[in-house]
């Protein structure tokens, strides 16, 4: 009973007590309001995009933005039928390009401004077919050995490794190279052929360019043939139209100093704030901590510069490139304003015309004329033909008129006279000014006609292993006297000798930066190498036995480190000796010399000692995996080394030429046999 009793009490109080809790309440209506505010005002506190068909994600809250880099969404937008694309690393296919581009104006065509297919969504390409009547012209150089220029390197790969279905796509090349290379001319007969295995269409044969002949004039043969099989393809007429060839306009900008470009490359004011990383168009300003004469006597001078990049985060290995943007002479920019009477300090910006291009400005724009004179434009290399047909434009004298319009012209004496008196009597646009009195161009023609000034490689002569924080430079300071009588001088090796450290003044600074290199030593230090390097070709093989020597200091096994060196009088441009008489007395170096000019019988040169070495070099590179490195000449030196190469092989390794030949391209491909050259 007290059990039953004690139970039915218990159920009649739990009846009488609520359900829940103050603090249950409180739980459940919080929960509750989180629940409203989730479903009917989070979604909505931003505007949301329309539905969408499909699984597709879409962002949420970015807008469509056009895509830039759409090189065909850009010409159906503008009504453009051509494209020409550019592989450039020195600016001369890039100027040829846009050089296509006007032209095609002129038969009636609409070309989209030269197109850099770095800053493109070059899959694309297959698309072209969309477009009626459509070209797609490639102009192509071809760079080092045998190499893409930089800013086609991945178009290159994706086209050699990818199939994509050209079906449609209507083609034409120019490729620019230099016969005295081996791997002349590779990247325009790549494209040309890569193209129609993908199934494109050949417009007209494809054009070869040759830098160690005449370069413009293969430019001009080809593109004489290059329109009219255009319009034949594409069944239209000939008819020529007279359109103003200016890309640019020209604006006086009313804006303060310091919005104004001084040199900057591609970012305002980053000479005063740098910011890494550092590259092509961020370049750092290093110091000149160390500047020498290297030559000990004669009328030539060949400097040694240290550079500082202790502060940069810029690493460099033996063997690769540091890269100077130069200033041009002062003199030289001065005058360009004596001739036209205009002031250089008056501020200036040149847009396009073209509202599609993505290049805006020829150069970094608002500056002044003195800044585009002195640092963006080369003002010192011969004009090519087109710029000579826009000069006549602007001359008021008959005959100098006439004379500048056969140098333009396609016709046999016209091509004669242009080789004569621009090329071979090396005229600058400035000289064409003043030979030529009545040739009164604006000054902001003549920004737009010169091409950029380009920075200027060299080999780096230091090993990072003994200087991490210093770069080292081992230039020739060029000067020579022209057939006209005037003295022309190099632009970087001039300024670089103006760079010599003063006590009673700050460093001077350089912008540089570092491109890096094929030109390797093995990995194994105890792998032989073998270097052949006559005059400042002995750069590279400075870092390469200033690292040797470290690791040998070390207690490390080296093994044979050679070089082959030349030079005019062992008294007089010797470069480096006491620091080689150092490697030879520490059991590193055999060095072995030629004096071109210490003869009184006959000259002597490292071709000469290489043949003496025959047995050596084949056992070398026969029996002991050794490397060989050639730097220098290309046009000379590098290719008789070659050949001297191919001949030890055939002699003591008992080949025939073919076999020979074989054999050396495999120590190419296997990076045995190393090129560092220059033309």
């Amino acid at each position: 009973m007290d059990e039953v009793a004690a139970e039915t009490g218990d159920a009649a109080a739990m009846a009488a007590a609520p359900m829940f809790g103050v603090l249950d309440i409180v739980l459940l209506a919080g929960m509750a309001g989180f629940g409203i505010y989730w479903v009917y005002f989070r979604n909505n506190s931003k505007p949301q995009p329309p539905p969408t068909k499909g699984y597709t994600m879409q962002p949420t809250l970015v807008a469509p933005k056009a895509n830039d880099s759409s090189f065909i969404a850009k010409m159906k937008a503008s009504g453009k039928n051509i494209v020409v694309f550019y592989g450039s690393q020195t600016g001369t296919a890039e100027e040829f390009a846009l050089r296509l581009v006007k032209e095609a104006a002129r038969y009636g065509m609409k070309a989209l401004y030269p197109a850099d297919p770095e800053e493109c969504e070059m899959e694309e390409l297959s698309k072209l077919s969309e477009i009626n009547n459509s070209l797609v012209i490639f102009c192509m150089a071809t760079y080092g050995e045998g190499d893409p220029t930089d800013n086609a390197s991945a178009f290159y790969e994706w086209l050699k490794s990818e199939e994509p279905d050209l079906t449609g796509v209507n083609y034409a090349v120019f490729g620019l190279g230099n016969k005295t290379y081996e791997h002349f001319n590779s990247m325009g007969k790549f494209f040309d052929k890569r193209l129609e295995e993908l199934g494109a269409t050949r417009v007209v044969e494809a054009g070869v360019g040759d830098d160690d002949g005449n370069m413009e004039e293969d430019f001009l043969t080809w593109k004489d043939t290059l329109w009219p099989a255009v319009l034949d393809f594409f069944g239209l007429e000939m008819n020529l139209q007279e359109i103003s060839m200016r890309q640019y306009r020209l604006e006086i900008p009313d804006v303060p100093p310091e919005k104004l470009f001084t040199g900057e490359i591609a970012r305002l004011r980053a000479y005063q704030t740098q910011r890494p990383p550092f590259d092509a168009k961020n370049p750092f300003l290093a110091q000149v901590t160390a500047w020498r004469e290297l030559h000990k006597g004669g009328d030539r001078s060949c400097m040694h510069i240290e550079l500082d990049i202790a502060n940069s985060k810029l690493r460099y290995d033996a063997g690769d490139h540091v890269a100077v943007y130069p200033v041009n002479d002062p003199a030289l920019v001065n005058r360009f304003g004596e001739l036209l009477s205009v002031d250089l300090d008056t501020p200036i910006s040149l847009i396009n015309i073209d509202d599609q291009s993505t290049k805006k400005h020829p150069f970094p724009c608002p500056c002044t004329y003195r800044t585009a004179l002195s640092h963006y434009l080369d003002i010192t290399s011969n004009p090519r033909t087109h710029v000579l047909k826009e000069l006549a434009e602007h001359t008021s004298n008959f005959e100098e008129k006439q004379k500048l319009l056969m140098m333009a012209s396609s016709s046999v004496e016209g091509k004669e006279l242009y080789q004569q008196w621009v090329l071979q009597d090396n005229r600058s646009l400035l000289h064409i000014l003043e030979d030529l009195p009545s040739c009164k161009p604006s000054l902001d023609l003549v920004c737009e006609l010169l091409t950029r000034l380009q920075s200027r490689y060299y080999s780096i002569s230091s090993s990072s292993k003994l200087h991490p924080e210093t770069v080292h430079i081992t230039a020739v300071l060029l000067k020579y006297t022209t057939p006209t009588g005037r003295i022309n001088k190099g632009v970087a090796t001039t300024w670089l000798a103006s760079k010599k450290p003063q006590l009673d003044q700050p460093p001077y600074q350089v912008p540089i930066f570092i491109r890096k290199s094929q030109f390797r030593l093995p990995a194994r230090h105890q792998t032989p190498i073998i270097m052949i390097g006559p005059g400042t070709g002995v750069a590279p093989f400075r870092g390469f036995i200033q690292e040797r020597l470290k690791v040998k200091r070390e207690g490390k096994p080296v093994g044979d480190t050679v070089l082959f060196f030349g030079c005019r009088k062992q008294k007089e441009d010797f470069l480096y000796e006491e620091e080689f008489d150092e490697s030879i007395q520490e059991g590193l170096l055999t060095l072995h010399t030629a004096f071109s000019r210490d003869q009184t019988d006959k000259k002597v040169y490292v071709t000469h000692l290489l043949k003496e070495q025959g047995e050596y070099i084949w056992r070398i590179i026969s029996e002991e995996s050794g490397h060989i490195y050639v730097c220098g000449d290309a046009r000379n030196m590098a290719r008789d080394v070659h050949d001297i190469i191919v001949d030890i092989c055939s002699r003591y390794g008992k080949l025939s030429s073919s076999e020979a030949h074989a054999f050396v391209k495999k120590l190419e491909t296997q990076r045995r046999y190393s090129a560092d050259v220059w033309s």
